[in-house]
């Protein structure tokens, strides 16, 4: 009597797991409309600003005229656009974990790919470059539209300004930062609803309520994503009018570590949470 054995099952390549959790993610309806959304949001924030300075120009003092060049980086991309692209980042972030999850197509997934922890390293390294890509193209586009209005006086900063570029970048990595950490606590509640509150807690009031009385309070505000971001954007720290100094600032190494960590961190909890706990 033969045997007959069964062909032993493929084990999907790391490319293959990135591609489907690219098809994933680009086939989500919600993805484009987050994305866009929050995209033209951001942009009109800026260019808004931008706008008002444009209009109130020719009453500024002439200590502000001095220092206008600092306004103008500012107008790039506001803390206001920084808030909505934290959370349309943590919001896509949150919805390609807490989706499959709702949905129950995670047991599929799983089912289909026993290797947890290389499917969730796929879909952090999925979500990376796409945020990445999606926060540089929105910090770009904020600085030229901002800059091609104040250039109608004269006023817009190229490129190539000191800080410019600093800016730019901070802005974008914004961007991918916030979804890991979406990412991360989806993993951990694995309720969308629940999981956007304490988002948006973690990464938009707490800097709010985190004040800087104390070295060790300071120490918790300068470690906060939104604040490190804060940081980079101000190219003339210290050299600004009418600001007052910090008691214990952050310095600009310190809040490019604080960028990495929080990435870091957020996928490791997403990678190591999800492989340790029963769907």
């Amino acid at each position: 009597m033969t045997t007959i054995t069964a062909p032993p099952v493929p084990v999907p390549r790391f490319t293959d797991l990135l591609a489907a959790e690219w098809l994933k993610l680009r086939t989500l309806r919600s993805t484009y409309w987050a994305l866009g959304t929050g995209a033209l949001t951001v942009i009109a924030f800026n260019a808004n600003a931008a706008r008002a300075d444009y209009v109130d120009y020719p009453h500024y003092n002439a200590m502000m005229r001095a220092h206008f060049a600092t306004t103008a980086l500012f107008d790039s991309f506001t803390d206001g656009a920084a808030m909505i692209l934290i959370l349309t980042a943590a919001s896509v972030g949150a919805i390609t974990v807490v989706g499959e999850y709702s949905t129950g197509l995670i047991r599929t997934t799983f089912a289909a790919v026993p290797d947890r922890r290389a499917l969730m390293s796929a879909k952090v390294g999925v979500v990376t470059a796409v945020m990445t890509v999606y926060g540089f193209v929105v910090a770009g586009a904020s600085f030229t539209a901002s800059q091609a209005i104040l250039s109608g006086r004269g006023l817009g900063l190229s490129i190539g300004y000191p800080g410019a570029l600093r800016v730019i970048v901070a802005s974008a990595l914004l961007a991918p930062v916030s979804a890991l950490v979406g990412m991360a606590m989806g993993a951990l509640i694995r309720h969308s609803a629940t999981t956007m509150v304490l988002a948006t807690g973690l990464l938009l009031l707490l800097p709010i309520f985190v004040t800087e009385r104390y070295h060790w309070t300071a120490c918790v505000r300068n470690a906060l994503p939104f604040n490190a971001w804060d940081r980079l954007v101000q190219v003339n720290y210290g050299y600004m009018p009418y600001t007052l100094a910090e008691r214990y600032p952050a310095t600009v190494g310190g809040a490019w570590v604080v960028f990495v960590v929080w990435w870091a961190a957020a996928a490791v909890i997403t990678v190591v949470v999800v492989d340790r706990r029963n769907v």
